[in-house]
Parts: structure tokens; C-alpha cells; sequence
């Protein structure tokens, strides 16, 4: 008999999706359809069947083999439900496996073990995430998986893992079946951590040689990303650690392992978001230097300019005051003579100025 504290496995929802709607959401035009499927662990080795709805489940409970009963798409809650009670499943954890976007979490209590996260990819560019919920629940002899999007196949590599044991996965093997089901998902955010930190590359290396306002909006929106995947990932520390202290019955010490590593990869992700946001810090400070050197050449430009030309208006304005005694103006090839002092006024300078690097091109990053 499961016995719940109050509070215990109630439904905790977020203010709002981490990560876009998936797209699969919305080709079908709302949530993705419902599709059940049970992996049955026989002692000759395991067998997938697709069913069509809950009464097909009566049989082969009635067999008394473990089950991994997958569950992919929220549309159909009726038949959700009509399953989860089938398979003896308390009302109060339905709750938190059909309530979305749930927080993330990993909760025990009497002989049942909740897990719910959300399994991130890229949009359309790299710096953009959707993100699909995926819960779990363990109870003696069942695991259940329930997807929010369905795919070509649930857990497809390590279904296919399982196959290949010899001797068969049995009823004690269910419990390292929901770590390795988790640790999938946890693994899924390095190859996305991985694209991040190229893309953030690629922005430090723009912001240096072609600095755009639109640099600074994709740096932000990569922020926003690797805050929303630190914010599903940190609390599963101390929830597994909790889990680790109460010695749940369900877990053998294979799975307790299993957890154990599973914490030490989660603050290897947390560790990887910080060094990631840090580098955002980077691209905006190299796209910040970038902008000011080449608002200084702008400057340095706009200076040797009006330097060379100073003395050249000063020469211009003595000789264009319309005074009576100014014997130069008698001078028979005067325009010419002065024509060609202001030219070597202009070069001298222009000379003098680039002995002293004032014609460098400080925005070419050596180049």
C-alpha cells in the first residue's frame, strides 16, 4: 500500500515552458496523438507490442511479467488515464505525469518513484530551444514512460540495448532501466552544450572582425538557452541526493550507483551552463572593444583630416582678406606658389602623421 505525505508528489508546475513549443505540436495542430506501446521482459528475452488501447493491457498483466509500459503524446487524455489506472497507478502521481511543463524533478515515496524532465533540441538555428517533457514512474514489477511528442521510436538505442542482453533484462532490472532512461536524456544536453559553445565561438570571432547589433541579440537568446537548460538540471542534485538517503526499496545497488553517477553529471552540466554564460560575458565584451575601436578610428580619421587641413584654411583665410597692402597679391605667379606651399604643408604632415602610426588600421585584429 503506497502511502503519500501530504505535498508529496503534487504537481509542480512551471510559469511557462522552458524552451519553445515543440514543433511536432504543431503540425498537429495542438498536442501530438496518443500511441501505447509495452516492452514485455519474458525470460526468453523481450518482446515490443504496439496496442490500441488500455484493455489490451489486462493480458498481459494478467501474465505477471515486468512491463515498460510507453506512453508517447498527451492528446488523448481519457485513454492516458483509463492506462494509468489500468495499471493500478494512485491518482495523485498521475497529476504531475499529465499536468505540463512540470519542474523538473526526482521524488520517492513508499514504492513508487517519480521522474519528470524535459528532453531539449535545436529549432531552425542553433541558438534556439524547444524543449518536450518526458515523465517516468516506477512501481514494483511496472516502469512507465510517458513522451509529450512521439517519435519514430521510444528510447529506440537503448530498446534495442536491451534486446541484445543475454541473459534477459527481469523484474530487478527495471530500476537500472529508469536510471539508464534518465542518464539519456541528462547525455542529450552535452552534444547540445557542445553546439553552443561553437556557435558562441563563431559570435566572439564576428563580434571581433564584423561587429552587428544583431551579434548581441543572438548572444542573449544563447543565454536564455543555457539558463533555461541550468534551471531543468540543477534542482535534480539535490533531489537525487535525497533519493540517495532514503534507501528506496526499488533501487538495488546497481541503480543506486547508477543515481550516484547521475549526480556527478549533473553538476557537470551545471559547471559546463556557468563556463558557457561567462562566455557570453566574452562575446559581449569583445563586441563592446570592437565597436570602440572602431568608433576611435572613426575619430582618429575625422582628426587627420581636419589636421592636415587646419594649416592649409589658415593659409586660404591670410590670403583671402581683402586688404590694400598685401604685397604677395602683386605677385605674377603667386597663386601658383602658394597652391604648391599648401601641398607640401599637406604632405609634410600627412608624412609626419604616419611616422607616428596614425595611419594604422586599428580594427583589423591583426589581420
Amino acid at each position: 500500500m503506497t502511502r503519500f505525505d501530504p505535498g508529496t508528489l503534487r504537481s509542480r508546475r512551471l510559469a511557462e515552458r522552458p524552451g519553445d513549443l515543440p514543433s511536432q505540436l504543431f503540425i498537429h495542430g495542438g498536442r501530438a496523438p496518443t500511441r501505447l506501446s509495452v516492452v514485455c521482459f519474458e525470460p526468453t528475452g523481450i518482446e515490443e507490442r504496439e496496442l490500441g488501447g488500455a484493455q489490451e493491457l489486462e493480458p498481459l498483466l494478467s501474465r505477471g511479467v515486468p512491463l515498460w509500459v510507453r506512453l508517447q503524446g498527451l492528446a488523448d487524455t481519457t485513454m492516458i488515464r483509463t492506462v494509468l489506472d489500468t495499471l493500478g497507478v494512485p491518482p495523485q502521481v498521475q497529476a504531475p505525469l499529465l499536468e505540463h511543463p512540470q519542474r523538473p524533478r526526482v521524488d520517492s515515496i513508499g514504492d513508487v518513484v517519480l521522474a519528470v524532465l524535459h528532453r531539449f533540441s535545436f529549432s531552425e538555428t542553433p541558438d534556439r530551444l524547444i524543449g518536450e517533457q518526458v515523465g517516468f514512474l516506477l512501481l514494483p514489477d511496472l516502469l512507465i514512460s510517458l513522451e509529450e511528442v512521439p517519435s519514430a521510436g521510444s528510447f529506440p538505442q537503448l530498446t534495442q540495448w536491451l534486446s541484445y542482453l543475454d541473459p534477459a533484462p527481469t523484474r530487478d532490472d527495471l530500476d537500472d532501466i529508469l536510471h539508464f532512461l534518465i542518464d539519456e536524456l541528462l547525455d542529450g544536453f552535452f552534444p547540445l552544450l557542445e553546439h553552443l559553445a561553437e556557435l558562441l565561438e563563431q559570435l566572439e570571432e564576428a563580434a571581433l572582425l564584423r561587429p552587428k547589433p544583431r551579434l548581441l541579440s543572438r548572444t542573449y537568446q544563447t543565454r536564455s538557452s543555457l539558463r533555461d537548460i541550468r534551471g531543468q538540471v540543477w534542482p535534480l542534485r539535490h533531489q537525487i541526493m535525497v533519493l540517495l538517503r532514503q534507501n528506496q526499496r526499488l533501487l538495488g545497488p546497481d541503480a543506486l550507483h547508477g543515481f550516484h553517477d547521475m549526480e556527478q553529471r549533473v553538476v557537470l552540466i551545471f559547471e559546463a551552463c556557468e563556463l558557457l554564460r561567462h562566455q557570453c560575458d566574452s562575446v559581449t565584451d569583445a563586441y563592446m572593444a570592437s565597436i570602440s575601436n572602431r568608433m576611435n578610428q572613426v575619430m582618429k580619421t575625422l582628426t587627420i583630416v581636419s589636421t592636415i587641413f587646419a594649416p592649409l584654411t589658415f593659409i586660404a583665410g591670410i590670403y583671402g582678406m581683402n586688404f590694400i597692402n598685401m604685397p604677395e597679391l602683386s605677385l605674377k605667379y603667386g597663386y601658383f606658389i602658394i597652391l604648391i606651399l599648401m601641398g607640401l604643408v599637406a604632405l609634410l604632415q600627412s608624412f609626419w602623421l604616419w611616422r607616428r602610426g596614425w595611419f594604422q588600421d586599428w580594427t583589423m585584429f591583426g589581420r
